[in-house]
């Protein structure tokens, strides 16, 4: 009887477990299955087109090097960042900013020390050559003024000689008063020529003092400071590099940083050509930063290139897109990465659903509903998520998968 017993309860033992591990499959089966299921939602369909952009200021004032060095008279080619201050530092006016390296600077300096001191002695030499040579013309002067008064009386103790010994004395007059009027033409001319030498030299001299003093200026503003209050934001070369400490300036862009105006920012963004087509002045966008995810903000599309331009590092075509944002606060700084959601366009009241709930065959569009059945539909516009739909009430369930039978 106890063994009849024991065996009657290891039965039930049995049954208890192997209902108990159906229980559990059917459960997990249901599971998976409501897992597997979507239901047509009904609302607001937004078509949006995602981009990831950068802010930026819409307008900022450009801390510059010296602007002398854009004089090609001094030849410096590019001068570099020794110092600058961190990104983000906030500044007031006349504070320090940067310093930019004198040697270059200092090595054309010494060139024109030396190159001025050269014309000081040309102008020197030329001053001494041309007053001796004046000062000999004007000797032969008196010498030929003296031998014009002496053909001269000459000339007039002649008259009680025989005709030609005076008509001799009248050519010897005339020939003394022609090379004396020749000789003051010609010192006429030799002084306006040295004046005109002169003249050039001291040209080429004040032109060499003129460069000095330049130089001299410009290395007096090799410290930079702030041309106002703001905010320190380095400036982008023409490869996209941000300007730091060993960067370099050159005459024809000579930005270090900006101090941006906080209070209107854009964000500057490229929309590949597919897209672009959809994009459009005045629509509005959902902008937030990588660095405050939770955040969203209100922009606008302001511009859309015309042209294409191909992305660094791909053959892909790009056309930039610049966005107002119409909504910001304190927390958001040049050169934050922005997650761009630009809404070309939006539908009131319609009913949608996933796109993997939805299946196409033979150009025949169709969902499964719960007992696994084909249900044909009309669809509509897709966004990246959803599609609108047409032929389904709102609510209804349909499988996001594919029966297996």
């Amino acid at each position: 009887m106890l063994k009849k017993r024991k065996t009657l309860i290891t039965i039930i033992a049995v049954i208890v477990i192997i209902s108990g591990f159906i229980g559990i499959t059917q459960t997990g089966k249901k599971a998976d299955e409501s897992r597997l299921l979507t239901e047509v939602k009904e609302g607001k369909f937004e078509i949006i087109v995602t981009t990831t952009g950068e802010l930026q200021a819409r307008q900022s004032l450009e801390i510059k090097g010296p602007e002398a060095l854009r004089n090609r008279e001094l030849g410096i080619r590019e001068i570099k960042i020794v110092d600058l201050v961190q990104e983000g530092t906030v500044v007031d006016s006349g504070d320090y900013v940067a310093e930019l390296d004198q040697t270059e600077a200092l090595s054309k300096l010494k060139d024109i020390e030396d190159e001025l001191e050269k014309k000081k002695s040309e102008y020197v030499k030329a001053r001494l050559d041309t007053a001796m040579e004046l000062k000999k013309l004007r000797n032969e002067l008196i010498e030929l003024e003296m031998r014009e008064e002496e053909q001269k009386l000459k000339m007039e103790q002649s008259q009680y000689e025989p005709p030609a010994t005076q008509r001799q004395a009248e050519i010897d007059y005339e020939r003394a008063k022609r090379d004396l009027k020749q000789a003051k033409e010609n010192y006429s001319l030799k002084v306006e020529q040295a004046k005109a030498q002169m003249n050039e030299v001291a040209i080429n001299l004040e032109k060499e003092q003129r460069t000095k003093q330049k130089m001299e200026e410009v290395l007096e503003n090799f410290t930079i400071t702030a041309p106002q209050g703001g905010m320190v934001i380095y400036e982008k070369d023409y490869s996209g590099e941000k300007r730091k400490e060993g960067s370099t300036i050159s005459p024809w862009d000579l930005t270090i940083a900006t101090l941006p105006d906080l209070s209107g920012l854009i964000s500057v963004t490229y929309v590949n050509e597919i897209d672009i087509s959809r994009v459009k002045p005045g629509q509005d966008v959902r902008i937030s930063a990588d660095a405050f995810p939770d955040e969203e903000y209100s922009g606008t599309v302001k511009e859309v290139a015309n042209i294409g331009q191909e992305l660094k590092n791909s053959g892909a075509k790009v056309f930039e897109v610049i966005i107002s944002v119409t909504e910001s606060d304190d927390t958001l700084r040049p050169s934050m990465t922005t997650s761009n959601k630009i809404i070309t366009d939006a539908y009131e009241n319609v009913r949608f659903l996933p796109l993997e709930a939805v299946h196409t065959e033979k150009d025949k569009t169709f969902v499964y509903t719960l007992n696994n059945k084909k249900k044909y539909i009309e669809t509509g516009k897709t966004n990246e998520n959803y599609i609108i739909v047409k032929g389904l009430e709102t609510g209804k369930k349909v499988r996001l998968d594919i029966p297996q039978n």
